[in-house]
């Protein structure tokens, strides 16, 4: 008889299965430890890519073992749901965004669903919905009412394509981090977040996050970029105001022979009111605003300036020094305004040497210290520098610090290079912002009682510039809530990063209806265990949601610190050398290899054939072998049906007590390297690859087993086992040989399995340990060991680490199972 692997219909049967029995039901398990997994929750567009199928199956094998394993485990899944692409459909289709918004969702759904991934879909989320998105408008409120949003004109990046202001983060190489068009600056009033009175703290948490790529806590602390420095005043001669700056070189003082300010600055109209050449000096400024930060994002090296024939005084020295005004200062770095240091300064020299302006020596390198090519920008001896002369430069910018203190003129200052986050979104199709501003009461806050203000249903398209909110009387128009007179309501939206800074904790709760979510319940799942998501969010998302983490600890509502301590951030999907992407055209359609080879083995291609962590080219040949690995297994279990039924219990590692036959050894060896190879390595690819060399090995020596009853036994253990170890990663074809195998609950709550660690030993090698290329340690080590494990491994040695201890770290050299190298 032809048993036929007829995946479609075990696909169905097996979802059913799971939805009637809600076998993925977090919190049904009282007393056992949990675990919450999650992934960035996908944008509704429409389909799902194989983007998110290689994201969504990540976690799903993770959440499946640890399901196994015993913990009660939370995998949730919602819908990042506002913004512009649904408003883009209803101008180009004339669908209400909604509708197209919740259609998509319907599509999608359907398609996770085919993929079989563990949600436990009773915590859905959907963030366009008032259910949700009532609370983004109750934080709005508390934080208003602690003065942690507050409204401002100001210049903010203005994509002409979108009709929105962007936040920083959100300006991408000079452009629309969503379309790609060229970003210009555009002065408006806003509201913002005082994310900057976290910064600190979301810089200092960092060191919390140890379990976090490296590159993407590089990219965090540059982002917030703290520098350490002093606040010094110069005061433009004739009384006519001051100029701060603030340097984190005041050390090279006596060096600055000009200033410079941005043409952003404040005072620059005002320097050049009474010039002789204004209306050219004006000019020039308008038109450097304009290209300031576009020419800044591209790195453009051409440095211009005007003269305002102005002069200001150095505090130090009594020397008048002339001021400028140049392209190559941003505003929203420091102060707007620089001492220039030819000597010591790349930029300040190229500046100085253009328009010939002074150049005065005031740093050397210190005795013994080869001097730089070109200028010397490093530390070193003080020279030309008055009584401070002669001082190392660090003892030198302590002195001039406290000197500056005492005079009056200056003092120590910590600075960000993070600003606040802007929220204020020209766009309908976002989380209303609850505020009506009313002429005799001012700025007023939607009452409590009165949320959610939700998104009027007719709404028209057809405005070119501004929030089409802004043409709809009956919305705009609303009674102050304090003193009942007419007001205006705020048309502009949120930014849709809002929503994503803390839907991890509604998942908690999702039903909550007194507050964003019930604190008992964040208490009883939060932090997220593992999170999973691209390296693109490395800055907007994660820096949003710790911010907003932080902000929901001082509302009293968590008393967490830090939401993602395990952050895996997954590579990209590429095919034919690019990003799958529809406008390269060579994007593929999950639905399609779902349908030609199912889903199993479409998880099971994208797990096996790279790391999560590293990118992943498409091939298809590679889904045809996995597709043909589970059809093996599939003719396998029908070949030997009879000798792999069980009586009910469950597959075991025991067996007989004869010593142990090689297949035995392997199976021990087998559940060893997968348990490690998910559980703490995340190193899928190999975990499967083990699991096929398992098969393969069952495969082979089971004609011969089978002769003796311990040897069907064994078959019958290792196959049963070998399903288990599977199953996190082709659910379907294990259920049904699992149910086949006589098992009367599914394999997705089995009981993981546990190996002997005496069977379960492998092969060990000896590894060598070079410090800058001397012999200075041995170690034996488990063979073919991932290279970021031998490395750990070497670096923990104590004599390694007393020989390293405060030396810097250049690279480490591994070749495995021989050498490491630590270059220092």
């Amino acid at each position: 008889m032809t048993h036929v692997y007829a995946f479609p219909q075990i696909e169905k049967k097996w979802q059913h299965v799971w939805d009637e029995q809600e076998t993925f039901k977090a919190g049904r398990d009282d007393g056992k430890t949990k675990c919450y997994c999650l992934e960035m929750y996908p944008y509704p567009s429409g389909r799902i890519h194989m983007g998110h199928v290689r994201n969504f199956s990540i976690v799903d094998v993770i959440s499946r073992f640890k399901l196994m394993q015993g913990f009660d485990v939370l995998h949730p899944i919602g819908w990042d749901a506002f913004g512009m692409p649904a408003e883009n459909a209803a101008i180009e289709q004339g669908v209400h965004p909604r509708e197209w918004t919740l259609s998509n969702i319907e599509h999608m759904k359907a398609q996770l669903k085919k993929m079989g991934f563990s949600y436990d879909w009773g915590r859905e989320i959907t963030t366009c919905l008032p259910e949700y998105y009532t609370w983004n408008q109750w934080i709005f409120l508390k934080l208003l009412e602690r003065g942690q949003a507050y409204r401002k004109r100001s210049q903010v990046n203005w994509c002409p394509s979108c009709q929105t202001v962007l936040a920083n983060e959100q300006v991408v190489n000079s452009g629309c981090w969503r379309c790609d068009t060229q970003v210009s600056m555009k002065h408006m009033e806003q509201w913002f977040l005082k994310i900057t009175d976290y910064a600190e703290e979301l810089l200092s948490g960092l060191d919390q996050l140890r379990e976090w790529p490296e590159h993407v806590l590089v990219m965090q602390r540059n982002w917030i970029g703290r520098s350490t420095g002093g606040r010094v005043t110069f005061s433009l001669k004739d009384g006519q105001g001051d100029i701060e700056v603030f340097t984190t070189r005041l050390d090279t003082i006596y060096g600055a022979t000009f200033m410079v300010l941005s043409p952003e600055h404040p005072l620059t109209d005002r320097l050049v009111e009474d010039a002789g050449d204004r209306r050219k000096l004006q000019d020039w400024i308008e038109q450097s605003r304009a290209e300031l930060k576009q020419m800044a994002e591209a790195g453009e090296t051409k440095k211009d300036g005007i003269d305002t024939h102005k002069t200001a005084l150095n505090p130090f020295t009594g020397e008048e020094i002339p001021v400028w005004v140049a392209n190559y200062v941003l505003m929203e770095y420091g102060t707007g305004a620089i001492m220039a240091v030819p000597a010591h300064d790349e930029r300040d020299y190229e500046f100085a040497r253009k328009y010939g302006l002074s150049i005065r020596e005031v740093i050397v390198p210190e005795p013994g210290e080869a001097p730089e090519e070109g200028i010397f920008s490093g530390y070193g001896t003080v020279v030309n520098s008055g009584p401070f002369s002669g001082m190392s430069s660090q003892e030198a910018m302590d002195k001039m610090a406290d000197l500056a203190q005492e005079k009056g003129f200056g003092h120590k200052q910590v600075q960000y290079r993070l600003r606040d986050w802007g929220i204020s979104r020209q766009r309908y199709w976002g989380t209303p912002i609850p505020v009506i501003y009313c002429e005799a009461c001012g700025v007023v806050g939607v009452p409590y009682e009165d949320l959610p203000v939700t998104l009027p249903e007719e709404i028209d398209f057809s405005r070119e510039e501004g929030s089409p909110l802004e043409s709809i009387r009956s919305y705009v128009e609303a009674p102050c809530p304090r003193c009942g007179g007419p007001g205006r309501r705020e048309t502009d939206t949120m930014d849709t990063f809002f929503d994503s800074s803390w839907y991890y904790f509604r998942y908690c709760s999702p039903q909550a209806d007194r507050l964003p979510f019930e604190p008992a319940q964040a208490q009883d799942w939060l932090p997220v265990d593992v999170y999973v998501g691209g390296v693109e969010h490395a800055i907007l998302h994660l820096i949003y949601a710790r911010f907003f983490c932080k902000l929901l600890r001082d509302l009293g509502l968590t008393d967490i610190d830090e939401p993602f301590p395990f952050y895996l951030s997954q590579g990209m999907v590429t095919k034919d050398g690019a990003k799958m992407s529809k406008s390269k055209g060579n994007v593929v359609d999950p639905d399609e290899m779902i349908t030609k080879y199912g889903a199993d083995a479409t998880r099971l291609f994208m797990l096996f054939a790279s790391p999560p962590k590293k990118e992943f080219a498409w091939d298809e040949k590679g889904i045809e072998g996995t597709s043909r690995f589970l059809h093996r297994i599939w003719k396998f279990y029908h070949e030997f049906a009879d000798i792999l039924k069980t009586d009910g219990l469950e597959a075991g590692l025991a067996g007989c007590e004869a010593p142990p036959a090689p297949l035995r050894v392997k199976l021990h060896q087998t559940v060893r390297k997968v348990t490690l190879d998910i559980g703490k390595r995340y190193h899928l690819n190999t975990a499967v690859s083990s699991i096929m060399e398992l098969f393969n090995r069952i495969k082979r020596d089971a004609p011969a087993l089978i002769a003796t009853q311990e040897g069907k036994a064994l078959t019958r253990d290792a196959f049963g086992v070998m399903l288990q170890l599977l199953a996190p990663f082709a659910p379907y074809i294990t259920e049904e040989l699992w149910e086949k195998s006589g098992h009367s609950t599914v394999i997705a709550r089995s009981s993981w399995p546990q190996c002997d660690p005496e069977l379960a030993q492998e092969e060990n090698v000896t590894v060598v340990v070079q410090v800058n290329g001397k012999v200075r340690a041995k170690f034996e080590i488990e063979r073919d060991l991932p290279e970021e494990e031998v490395k750990r491994a070497a670096l923990e040695l104590e004599r390694i680490r007393s020989l390293i201890a405060g030396r810097e770290l250049r690279k480490i050299i591994c070749i495995p199972n021989k050498l490491v190298n630590i270059v220092v």
